[in-house]
C-alpha cells in the first residue's frame, strides 16, 4: 500500500514538473554542440557520434518519427578522395573507410507533398585541410556559427511546426559530412528514405548565427521556383536581404537543386572565426537566429497551400568562375553589396597582411582592373601567378589608399 501510494505521489510531482518551451532552447542546442566535449563533431568520430545521439534525442522530445535506415540514423561508410577530380565511394570497405550518420526524423501529417529542412552537424574536428588556423598547437574547432547554428535553427523549426501549417509533411535531416564534401546530403538524395518526387521543396541553414548590425541576411536559391522572390519580399520586416538566384554553392542545398527540388539556402556571412577554434557559442546573435526562425516559418505558412512548388533550373556562376594560381589571403564580405570587394577578414601570414590590408577595407582596384564585384574582382586575382607584384587600391572609410601587393 505504501508502494502505490509513493507511485502516485511520484505521478503527482511530475505532473505538475513545468513544460520545457522547445522553442526556447537554440543557445541550449548551440552551447552542447559547440562543446569542446564533442570534439569539433568531425564526421567518423566519437563526438560526431555523440551529437548525432543528441539530435535524436531532440527529435524524439519534439514528437519526430524516425525516418532513418536504422532509427532516426541513415548511416553511410565511405572512402576519402586523394584526387579533388574523382567522385567519393560510398559503401566501400578496407582501410581508410569512414562512417558518417544523417540523423532524420519526420513529422507526418498525412499530407501528398513534404517539406525537407535542413542543415549539417558535423565539422573540421581539430582542424586539418579546411582550417584556416595557422598556430602549431592542436585546438578544437568547436564550429558553433558552422553549423550548430543551423541544427538549432532546425530544431525550434521543428517545434514551431509541431501541429500547424499541416497542408505539407516534414522532413528534418540532420547532415554528416558536409565539410568532406555534402557526403550527407549527396547520399540521402541517391538513397532517400522518403519518396523524393513527392518533395515540395528544401530550405537549408548553414551559418546562421553571427547576424551583423545591418541585419544583412543572404539567400541563395531565389530562382529555383518561381515564387519565392515574391514570398521572400512578402514576409521581410527585419532583413537587408541579399539574394541570389543560383541553386549551386557550397552547401548542402546543392545535393536537392540537382535532383531537381527547389531550395533556399539562409545564410548570415563569413567572419574573422570561420574554420578556426574561436567559432564560439558566446560570439553568436541568438536574437537574430530567432528573428531567422520566425522568418523562415512565416514562409512556410505562406506555402503551405501552394502545392508541390514548380522547379525552375538557375545559371550555376560557378561555371563562370576564374581559376586562380595565387591568392590574396583575405575572407570576402559576401554580403556586401555596394561598389567594390570588401574585406571581411585578414589570413596571416598572406599577401593581403604584408600589404597591410584590413578588415572592412573596399577592394576598388587591382592592377589595372577596376573592382566594382566580387566576379570582377575574381577575374582580376585570376591574371596573377606566383611572384607577380601589382598594386591595390582600397577605400578605407573616406580615405582611398593605394599599396602594393607581392604575391
Amino acid at each position: 500500500m505504501k508502494n502505490i501510494l509513493f507511485l502516485i505521489f511520484l505521478g503527482f510531482v511530475f505532473s505538475c514538473k513545468p513544460q520545457i518551451n522547445q522553442e526556447n532552447l537554440i543557445a541550449e542546442d548551440v552551447t552542447f554542440l559547440a562543446s569542446d566535449a564533442l570534439e569539433g563533431r568531425q564526421t567518423g568520430t566519437k563526438g560526431e557520434k555523440e551529437a548525432a545521439t543528441y539530435i535524436e534525442n531532440r527529435f524524439k522530445q519534439l514528437g519526430l518519427q524516425p525516418k532513418g535506415t536504422s532509427g532516426f540514423l541513415q548511416t553511410f561508410s565511405f572512402k576519402p578522395k586523394t584526387n579533388p577530380h574523382d567522385e567519393v565511394k560510398f559503401d566501400v570497405n578496407g582501410d581508410g573507410t569512414i562512417t558518417g550518420n544523417n540523423v532524420i526524423g519526420f513529422l507526418d501529417n498525412n499530407a501528398e507533398n513534404t517539406i525537407i529542412i535542413g542543415a549539417h552537424f558535423d565539422h573540421l574536428g581539430f582542424g586539418g585541410e579546411g582550417s584556416l588556423y595557422r598556430d602549431a598547437i592542436k585546438a578544437v574547432h568547436n564550429g558553433a556559427d558552422d553549423n550548430a547554428s543551423g541544427v538549432a535553427v532546425l530544431l525550434n523549426l521543428a517545434a514551431k511546426l509541431k501541429d500547424k501549417n499541416t497542408k505539407n509533411n516534414y522532413l528534418f535531416m540532420a547532415f554528416s559530412g558536409e565539410e568532406m564534401g555534402l557526403l550527407g546530403s549527396n547520399y540521402f538524395v541517391k538513397n532517400p528514405t522518403i519518396d523524393i518526387k513527392k518533395v515540395s521543396y528544401m530550405i537549408n541553414m548553414d551559418m546562421v548565427g553571427r547576424m551583423k548590425k545591418d541585419s544583412t541576411l543572404a539567400v541563395y536559391g531565389t530562382g529555383t521556383s518561381p515564387i519565392f522572390k515574391q514570398v521572400l519580399k512578402s514576409y521581410n520586416t527585419n532583413f537587408k536581404l541579399v539574394q541570389q538566384e543560383s541553386g549551386v554553392g557550397p552547401s548542402d542545398h546543392t545535393s536537392f537543386y540537382l535532383a531537381d527540388i527547389p531550395v533556399l539556402h539562409f545564410f548570415t556571412g563569413q567572419h574573422e572565426d570561420y574554420h578556426k577554434p574561436s567559432d564560439d557559442s558566446e560570439k553568436l546573435n541568438y536574437d537574430g537566429m530567432k528573428l531567422i526562425s520566425e522568418y523562415i516559418f512565416n514562409i512556410i505558412s505562406d506555402l503551405d497551400d501552394n502545392g508541390k512548388l514548380a522547379f525552375r533550373k538557375t545559371v550555376n556562376e560557378s561555371e563562370s568562375t576564374p581559376r586562380f594560381k595565387v591568392g590574396l589571403g583575405i575572407i570576402p564580405d559576401y554580403l556586401y553589396d555596394g561598389k567594390g570587394m570588401r574585406i571581411d577578414g585578414v589570413s596571416e601570414g598572406k599577401a593581403a597582411q604584408r600589404a597591410r590590408l584590413k578588415k572592412g577595407d573596399i577592394i576598388v582596384q587591382l592592377g589595372d582592373s577596376t573592382i566594382t564585384n566580387m566576379m570582377s574582382y575574381m577575374r582580376a586575382l585570376s591574371i596573377f601567378k606566383e611572384g607577380d607584384k601589382t598594386s591595390v587600391i582600397v577605400k578605407r572609410g573616406e580615405k582611398e589608399v593605394s599599396t602594393e601587393i607581392n604575391f
